[in-house]
C-alpha cells in the first residue's frame, strides 16, 4: 500500500507543478483529459480516477484529491497485455476525442504472466494511433521488487511504442516526482 500511496503522491504533486501547467496552458486547447488506473492481475486493472478535464490548478488539484483518497482494488501478478488492453479500451470507448492518444505505463517490471501476450496488446494500441511511453521505476525503496535487469531497456523493447514514445527512468525517491513530473510535460507538448 505505501509503494501504491508513494506513486499516486508523485502523479498528484506532478499535476498541479507550475511547469506541468504551463504545458497544458500552452497546448492547442489548453486542456486534458486524464485518468488514472492501477493494473495488477489479468482482471485487476482499476479505474482509480475517471476521465477528467484538467484545464487548470483547480482541476488538477481535484484529480489529486480524488487519486489520492482511492482504496487499492488492483491486486495480482503483473499482466501487461491486459493493462495495456484495459488502457485501450479506455481511450477508444471514451467521450473525449484527442488530437494525440497516450497510455502513460509505470512499472518495476517488464515480466508479465497473463493470457494476453504484451506484444500483442502492444501492437493493437499502436495500430489504433495510441502511443505508449514508460516510467521504469528502479527506486529500491520506492517499489517492493526492482528487478536486476536494465528495465529502460526491457520497457523499450516489449512495452513503449507508437510516434515518439519514449521511457523516463526513476531510480530513487526524489528523482521519481521529477521523473513523473518530465514525462507528462514531455507528453503533453508531444516532445519525447
Amino acid at each position: 500500500i505505501n509503494e501504491i500511496r508513494f506513486q499516486r503522491q508523485g502523479y498528484a504533486e506532478a499535476l498541479v507543478h507550475p511547469d506541468v501547467l504551463n504545458a497544458v496552458a500552452g497546448g492547442i486547447h489548453a486542456r486534458i483529459a486524464v485518468t488514472y488506473v492501477e493494473w495488477a492481475g489479468p482482471d485487476a486493472q482499476d479505474v482509480v480516477v475517471p476521465w477528467t478535464i484538467i484545464a487548470g490548478k483547480a482541476d488538477a488539484e481535484a484529480f489529486g484529491v480524488s487519486l489520492l483518497a482511492a482504496p487499492k482494488r488492483a491486486f495480482g501478478r503483473n499482466a501487461i497485455g491486459s493493462a495495456l488492453d484495459a488502457a485501450e479500451k479506455l481511450i477508444t470507448g471514451n467521450a473525449h476525442e484527442g488530437i494525440r492518444k497516450v497510455i502513460d505505463f509505470s512499472g518495476d517490471s517488464a515480466n508479465s504472466w497473463d493470457p494476453i501476450p504484451t506484444e500483442t496488446a502492444r501492437q493493437s494500441a499502436i495500430g489504433k494511433g495510441i502511443t505508449i511511453n514508460g516510467l521504469a521505476i528502479r527506486c529500491r525503496d520506492c517499489s517492493g521488487r526492482p528487478v536486476d535487469y536494465d528495465l529502460e531497456s526491457a520497457f523499450r523493447d516489449t512495452i513503449i511504442g507508437g510516434p515518439g514514445s519514449f521511457v523516463v527512468t526513476a531510480e530513487d525517491r526524489s528523482p521519481f516526482k521529477t521523473a513523473v513530473r518530465r514525462k507528462l510535460i514531455l507528453e503533453i507538448a508531444n516532445r519525447g
